[in-house]
Formats: structure tokens, sequence, C-alpha cells
């Protein structure tokens, strides 16, 4: 069956979801975001598109753009292949890394589009992560409260802080009060899975192997180990480097299975 054809965004701005196959983690070290803000800027300057917020989270991401001098759909494709050719280079893997098509959802109004801001901004708060949206560094946040950003000229900022005054300064400080406000966003249907903790990730693993201990998978044979290490990436919660370091085996072995 056709897919549907996306309706275009009469603003040109749309908020991007791009999610991890099978909720797989896209990001398993800083290096790896990292490369993800350079494959970003790179294609930004090529499409020309603008940013206007960005969040990465273990196995999904959130962007606010403006499409450029292409079709947005394009941008995409070559941020996805360009980031996909590195990923799996450096662990060594093969077939998708995200799902087949990203989301999106069109953003046609200013209080609309700042909603969408703090919504992404928030999301490492409620998935459990860090306490305020300024303690998770890989999102635009910090940038947008006036510290040094990763990645110099990533972000277009300009347009959401004029929204709330004319004065930089007076401006920053009156997003940071609307940033951190509590609120019951939910943009694009998004379900938030809040990240279990290691003692409760532990719990539900041992649930999957009545009669063997944690500590005891990585000593068994490769075709039960990685059956199990396969049935606990499923768990809703949990990463793959958290896995890794409860099983006390490499993030690339947890990556490849």
């Amino acid at each position: 069956m056709p897919r549907n054809a996306r309706e275009k965004s009469q603003s040109g701005i749309y908020h991007v979801i791009i999610r991890g196959a099978n909720r797989q983690e896209i990001f398993h070290d800083d290096e790896d975001c990292l490369r993800f803000l350079e494959t970003l800027e790179k294609y930004k300057v090529k499409s020309e598109i603008k940013i206007y917020g960005w969040c990465l989270m273990n196995n999904h991401i959130h962007l606010i753009v403006k499409e450029g001098k292409e079709e947005l759909s394009t941008t995409m494709k070559r941020i996805g292949v360009s980031f996909v050719g590195y990923y799996h280079l450096k662990y060594d893997t093969t077939g998708h890394l995200f799902q087949d098509r990203y989301k999106s959802e069109n953003v046609e109004s200013e209080g609309y589009l700042i909603t969408v801001v703090r919504y992404i901004h928030q999301n490492p708060v409620k998935a459990g992560l860090v306490n305020m949206p300024q303690d998770w560094k890989w999102s635009s946040c910090t940038e947008y409260y006036g510290k040094k950003p990763y990645k110099q000229g990533l972000l277009d900022s300009e347009l959401i802080l004029r929204l709330f005054s004319e004065d930089k300064n007076i401006a920053m400080k009156r997003f940071k009060e609307f940033n951190e406000e509590k609120n019951k966003d939910n943009c694009l249907d998004e379900v938030i899975i809040k990240r279990l903790k290691d003692e409760e990730a532990r719990l539900e693993i041992n649930k999957m192997i009545p009669g063997v201990s944690v500590a005891q998978i990585k000593s068994l044979p490769k075709e039960q180990r990685d059956k199990i290490i396969k049935t606990a990436k499923s768990l809703e919660g949990i990463s793959q480097r958290q896995l890794a370091r409860i099983l006390g085996v490499s993030q690339t072995l947890i990556s490849k299975v």
C-alpha cells in the first residue's frame, strides 16, 4: 500500500522525530552524539534549513526545523544515510538503524512553536534522566540559556527569543521561565518512557530468566546468552549502555545481538 503524502506546512516549520528501529539505542557515547550534530550541521549548510530546537535521546531524536531549498524528506534522508554509514563502520553492524520513515508534524503557529521547543527540552526530565532541562547536555536548551553550544552555528535561536522580547537578555530570562513551567504538553502523540534504574532493570531481567542469575548471563553458551540479551533489549526503559553495564559485556556485543 502506498504511503500517504505528508501535508506541507504553510510556515515551512516541522517537528521531526527520528527513532531507532525497534526502539534500539542510537547513541552509545558522546562521540556518537557529536557525530550526529556534525552531520546535522553539514546538511544544514547544504540544504539551508533552519534549526529552532533539537534534543538527542538514547533511542530517538527530536528536531524542530524549517525546510530549506529542497524537500525536507530529501534533507532527512541525507542526514540519515550519512550517520548510519558512520554507525555501521564504528560498531561493525549492518541493517536498519532508524525506523524506515521519520515522524513529523506541522508547526503552524507561534504558540505551538514555543510549546514544541519546551516539550523537546523537557523530554529528558519527563523520562527521569535529569532534574532540570539544562542538565541534559544533548539538547538546544543550554544554548537558549546562554551557555556555550557543542556546535557553534547549529541553532537558530533568534526567532524563538524574539517571541519573548526584542531585548535578548530579557528574552532569555522569559524563555527560561517558560521552558521550565510544569505542563502536560504532548506533541506528536509521543509516549515518554521513563528510564529504569539499574536495580529496577536487574529485577526485570531476573523475571525473564528464572534459575539463572544476571551475573551468569555473560558466561552462558552464545546462543542462550544472545537470546536473553535480545529479549532484554526490548524491555522499555533500559538502554544498551545500561544493559552492557549490568551484564558485564561490551556495548558492541549488545548492539550486534
